[in-house]
């Protein structure tokens, strides 16, 4: 089973003044480590794993707590760019709080 996931190609567009355009790519479903494969966790596989290894989630240090995790969805945003609504970013560090610490 496979998940097309959209990407955006709108940075290299802009700075050559063409029109963005999206690219779908099919990744493999059975990527999605236990720690994330039930239904609360869905948000979280669906948009990090745009762009990133979701082991890259799972191996990060255990118990640094909601403000760890808020701080780290942030980053996504802010530094890297990610699409993610406030309200998908609300969602992705709870859940990843809860699960994670």
């Amino acid at each position: 089973m496979m998940r097309t996931v959209t990407y955006i190609m709108a940075g290299a567009a802009a700075m050559l003044g063409a029109v963005a355009f999206a690219q779908p790519i099919d990744l493999p479903v059975g990527d999605v480590p236990v720690e994330l494969s039930d239904a609360e966790s869905e948000v979280v596989v669906n948009t990090c794993s745009a762009c990133h290894s979701l082991d890259y989630i799972t191996t990060q240090p255990r118990g640094k707590g909601a403000q760890f995790w808020r701080d780290s969805v942030n980053k996504m945003i802010t530094v890297y760019s990610a699409p993610i609504s406030p309200e998908d970013a609300d969602a992705i560090s709870a859940v990843l709080a809860k699960k994670f610490g």
